[in-house]
């Protein structure tokens, strides 16, 4: 009987374990499929792409799939806080915290795949494509994502995060100007302007973020700490009223 109980929530985690590792996998195939491609639009459409050098045409490349994630990524968690309704506080009778879909759990998984990717060609070609601070910020992006998906919380935040993620193509669009000699021109100064625009926001925004996770720590420390004093208070209000009898 216990058997036959515990056989639908075996198959419930299979089957979410499924879906975890086909995001994922989706996620890693998308990458490999966009650099494929992001080459080829670039020999047919891009006459400097050939005098490339072979380390250039792979950052070339990379920053296509680069690019590739982060609208993917944002647009998603642009749609999953704002017009899913799945984080309205009246959706649904569990903390927005503790919220989770398909969806959500679906972008997490194939923006795991990106990092897993990603990763996987900065160690190749380490370290023409990024140092250890790239290493860094892909390990730290990783467990946390792994983290909420795991346990179904704070998906809301790890949301917010990635939507940051909308100032990568400006930073790409930056660098493919700059490789192709096209720093004088007018695209070159306003997606310096827009990129500026967007790291100001991006800046603040994770501010909020960290400020959701620091601020209510501290007042509770802080009422605990003045709770100390209530009670020190009482007790010596109390001492002195057993010496006054």
């Amino acid at each position: 009987m216990a058997a036959a109980l515990s056989f639908p929530c075996a198959l419930d985690t299979a089957t979410k374990q499924f879906h975890l590792l086909s995001s994922v996998l989706s996620g890693i195939i998308a990458c490999r499929i966009v650099y494929k491609l992001t080459a080829f639009v670039s020999r047919l459409h891009f006459k400097g792409y050939g005098k490339l050098t072979d380390a250039q045409k792979v950052e070339w490349n990379n920053r296509g799939f680069s690019t590739f994630h982060a609208l993917f990524v944002a647009s998603a968690s642009l749609y999953l806080l704002l017009l899913s309704g799945l984080f309205y506080e009246d959706s649904r009778d569990e903390l927005v915290v503790n919220r989770t879909s398909t969806l959500s759990n679906s972008t997490l998984g194939i923006s795991i795949g990106y990092f897993l990717s990603d990763l996987a060609m900065i160690l190749f070609h380490f370290p023409a494509l990024g140092g250890l601070e790239y290493l860094l910020h892909h390990g730290l992006s990783m467990f946390s994502i792994i983290l909420a998906l795991l346990s179904g919380q704070a998906q809301i935040y790890i949301l917010m995060v990635l939507f940051s993620e909308i100032t990568t193509p400006f930073v790409n669009l930056r660098w493919y100007l700059d490789v192709a000699g096209q720093k004088s021109s007018k695209l070159y100064i306003w997606n310096g302007v827009l990129l500026f625009m967007g790291w100001l926001v991006k800046q603040i925004f994770p501010l909020g973020f960290y400020s959701i996770l620091v601020i209510p720590g501290t007042l509770a420390v802080m009422n605990v700490l003045w709770f100390w004093k209530i009670v020190k208070g009482l007790m010596k209000t109390l001492s002195k009223a057993r010496h006054g009898q």
